[in-house]
């Protein structure tokens, strides 16, 4: 038997493989580079800008002390009650299109737009609840401001849904039909219950998707300087403070700015890594 080693075509593909290993190689080390260098940037100007004041302070005039208090709990309440709209929404949907959607064509052209609501810039969300919502009010709120993270986080829920829904065995549906479970029974209570842990990773991965957005809260939420509940009125949150803040040319609000940017960093990394635990521990293989 001739040896493979000395064979051209054998060796032609092996210097292929070796070459195409180092180029990946390579491209995910510049990448990793250049993570690190962003995250050692923000470690070392934002765990400087760390203080209790941070926490218990609204955000200040220039030159005067004050922290990021209403921001941060502004941009709790929103991202809050945009978890409580597109959770259920999302989930619905999701088990709608699993369980009904094989030839549907409502189901397809649900998906279809659900796919075009995921690559959509979040800045065209903004203008869309803008001219909607915030035209029609006459002023931003937080109510608007919520509205565009729901349809922000909807796609991302009903998607993870879906997919989840579909890895369920056929043969553990046919088992509860067996038995002489009603469809909407399977649905919920064996098939969806399967998934859950999935389930709960896409509903915490969409809300560590809004919690960093920008562009929809300027055309929404907008900002306000002063603590405030009121969610028919602007609303102060972290994105829009991090962005007014990092582009001044005060020395305390660019501190400030960082600060909620390490803040904003570490609430996603916390989101990802518990979405990915429950995944990895909870979902059946």
């Amino acid at each position: 038997m001739d040896n493979p080693v000395k064979n051209p075509v054998y060796r032609r593909r092996l210097l292929a493989h070796r070459i195409g290993i180092v180029l990946s190689v390579s491209a995910m080390g510049v990448g990793l580079a250049f993570l690190a260098w962003i995250l050692a940037t923000l470690l070392i100007n934002g765990f400087g800008a760390l203080s209790l004041s941070m926490f218990t302070g609204d955000t200040p005039a220039p030159g005067s002390p004050g922290g990021l208090r209403n921001a941060i709990v502004g941009s709790l309440m929103m991202v809050g009650l945009s978890t409580l709209v597109s959770t259920p929404v999302g989930i619905l949907a999701g088990i709608y299109l699993a369980e009904y959607g094989e030839n549907n064509r409502f189901a397809q052209v649900t998906r279809f737009v659900t796919d075009i609501m995921l690559s959509a810039p979040s800045i065209v969300i903004g203008v869309f609840v803008y001219a909607l919502y915030v035209t029609k009010t006459g002023n931003f709120s937080g109510f608007a401001g919520s509205i565009a993270l729901s349809l922000i986080a909807v796609p991302v829920v009903v998607r993870t849904t879906d997919n989840m829904l579909r890895l369920v065995p056929t043969s553990l549906l046919e088992a509860a039909y067996a038995l002489g479970a009603p469809h909407w029974k399977v649905a919920m209570l064996v098939r969806l219950r399967a998934v859950k842990a999935g389930v709960i990773t896409g509903v915490l991965l969409a809300v560590a998707r809004v919690s960093g957005e920008t562009a929809p809260l300027l055309f929404t939420a907008l900002n306000n300087q002063f603590y405030s509940n009121d969610m028919t009125s602007p609303m102060a949150n972290l994105p829009v403070v991090i962005y007014q803040f990092a582009m001044s040319p005060y020395d305390d609000w660019r501190s400030l700015a960082w600060g909620g940017a390490l803040l904003v960093t570490f609430t996603v990394l916390m989101l990802n890594i518990v979405s990915r635990t429950l995944f990895s521990q909870k979902t059946p293989r």
